[in-house]
């Protein structure tokens, strides 16, 4: 099984999670709501949807990520968790759109980087 990742959908106001078979067929979805709460809610959902649909984490055998666009801290959230978990549970991590950014390692899992399209907005704007 098959897990997708995607912390930027809606301009990074949604997550969005997936689980797939092995032909890529969609299993689960979930969407929520986390305009600024990525990190508190991705692996809780992670953790909702697997035992919602009988899985466990040792039930994954490859995570794909959403690894550009987005808001830098929404899409930096999601690429780490996907690396985590591939690290983790020693499986490959894959980037949602094919690019050449994976960092190969000697294990299972690729490193995924992620692809930033704009400057971070990390700092509260003088007036």
């Amino acid at each position: 099984m098959k897990l997708f990742i995607n912390t930027i959908k809606e301009n990074s106001t949604e997550i969005e999670l997936a689980l797939h078979d092995d032909n890529d067929k969609i299993i689960a979805r979930r969407i929520v709501a986390a305009r600024y709460q990525q990190a508190e809610k991705l692996l809780p959902l992670i953790d909702q949807l697997l035992k919602q649909n009988d899985y466990k984490l040792k039930d994954l055998a490859s995570i794909k990520v959403v690894n550009s666009g987005g808001s830098f801290t929404a899409l930096r959230i999601g690429v780490i968790t996907a690396n985590a978990l591939g690290y983790a549970l020693n499986i490959p991590v894959r980037e949602a759109a094919a690019s050449k950014k994976n960092i190969k390692n000697k294990n299972k899992f690729n490193i995924i980087k992620p692809i930033y399209t704009k400057e971070p907005n990390i700092t509260v704007k003088k007036e």
